[in-house]
């Protein structure tokens, strides 16, 4: 399965094939993620992770596709369970190379890659940025079931010089045919599949609004899970896909039925998600630095807390600022330590033994807004920044309590 959503807080695009298709920007490297898996490599610099829903999902097909080798090769025994491991292994290398084509094309288009990740109903391919036009959209998303579409295309080459009741006739056959329903799939129209993507592109490139295009392809993948959730068992159950009723189990209704469910709940959340995103970065312009910055009063290392907070109040001021005898900044007071001061002991305690050092990163442009503000956040993690004017001059103090405060009100706002 495939798709292009977003993971978390303002971290634009995803894609793949799962449920989910966005290098850092100039400044320190952040430190990776916890929670991505067992890292496996990092091809063109993207690390690589399996989750530990793929061992499940693995084990699942080595089962079920063992199951099927006793019926066409029963002289394997035991051994089929090998081979249905091989499978499952070659099946989600195919998965990796779908993402990596995802990948690829982003690094093309300058778009960060977090990471990409093997999971339970496929992979995800994290990419924290939008495209810049519906055409690249558009690229973006259809390079994956191509790469699908092409492997099953030299799967089935091969397959023409083996004996079809062989090893290597049923894995290539299987290959072939999974990488085919891969593409076939991440090709419906819905978010957050890649077909997703691709409507969404569409209906931005005849509206010139990039939002119209997620709702409609939002509420299209919204349709589609509840087509899976009914459709699925039906077919199953009226032996459209090929198998008799009569053949058919209670266990095996279940777990088509649960299997349904679980893909559903996954398309449904994922379109849920792309609306989302949508909306936050339609409203992201609006979280600028300049008017999220509180008003700063510098003060002396030296000086009295009591001191400190008496001229921040005649001043209108919410922040502290640490400068040096020549007026330059050295330090925020963090608000928390002042809290945790309590008011008979603040004409003895120095407002520098509560301040932290800024460093390069903890120095933010009044005029930075948007998703750079947020990368220069993410960035240099902190509780509070130094706001400067282009002169170098203070301008105040940004505290991430209020850039998430001011978060959280932009995803509660409308869309337009």
């Amino acid at each position: 399965m495939d798709n292009s959503g977003d993971s978390g807080r303002p971290q634009p695009g995803a894609g793949g094939t799962g449920p989910g298709t966005g290098p850092e920007k100039d400044g320190p490297r952040r430190p990776e993620e916890p929670g991505g898996g067992l890292l496996m490599g990092r091809p063109f610099g993207v690390p690589v992770y399996v989750a530990p829903s793929w061992f499940v999902v693995a084990a699942l097909i080595t089962w079920v596709f063992g199951g099927q080798l006793d019926r066409v090769l029963p002289e394997l025994g035991a051994a089929r369970y090998l081979v249905a491991l091989f499978f499952a292994i070659a099946f989600y290398a195919s998965v990796l190379v779908h993402e990596l084509a995802h990948t690829i094309a982003a690094l093309r288009y300058k778009l960060p890659v977090r990471r990409i990740q093997l999971q339970f109903f496929g992979g995800v391919s994290e990419i924290e940025k939008e495209s810049e036009t519906p055409g690249r959209e558009f690229v973006l998303a259809f390079v994956g079931p191509l790469l699908s579409l092409v492997l099953g295309g030299l799967f089935y080459v091969p397959l023409q010089f083996v004996e079809a009741g062989t090893v290597p006739g049923v894995l290539l056959a299987g290959l072939m045919v999974s990488n085919l329903i891969v593409a076939a799939f991440n090709l419906l129209p819905g978010l957050p599949l890649d077909g997703g993507r691709m409507l969404r592109a569409v209906v931005w490139k005849i509206t010139g609004k990039p939002m119209s295009g997620t709702v409609a392809a939002a509420w299209v993948g919204r349709g589609l899970a509840v087509t899976v959730l009914v459709g699925l068992p039906l077919l199953t159950h009226t032996g459209a896909l090929g198998n008799p009723t009569s053949e058919i189990s209670g266990f095996e209704t279940v777990t088509d039925a649960l299997l349904a469910a679980i893909l559903a709940a996954i398309i449904w959340t994922g379109a849920g998600n792309s609306l989302r995103m949508a909306r936050l970065r339609e409203h992201l312009p609006g979280l600028r630095a300049r008017t999220l910055t509180r008003r700063a009063v510098p003060v002396e290392s030296a000086t009295p807390l009591s001191e400190a907070l008496r001229r921040a109040n005649e001043a209108g001021a919410r922040a502290l600022v640490v400068v040096d005898g020549q007026g330059s900044a050295k330090g925020v007071v963090r608000e928390a330590a002042i809290v945790g001061v309590p008011e008979h002991r603040r004409p003895w305690v120095a407002v520098g033994s509560l301040s932290q050092d800024i460093t390069e990163g903890m120095r933010i442009p009044a005029e930075l807004a948007g998703e750079p503000l947020l990368d220069r956040l993410k960035a240099t993690p902190a509780t509070e920044y130094l706001v400067v004017e282009e002169t170098g001059e203070i301008y105040g103090v940004l505290s991430t309590v209020d850039v998430e405060r001011a978060f959280v009100a932009a995803m509660a706002r409308p869309a337009s």
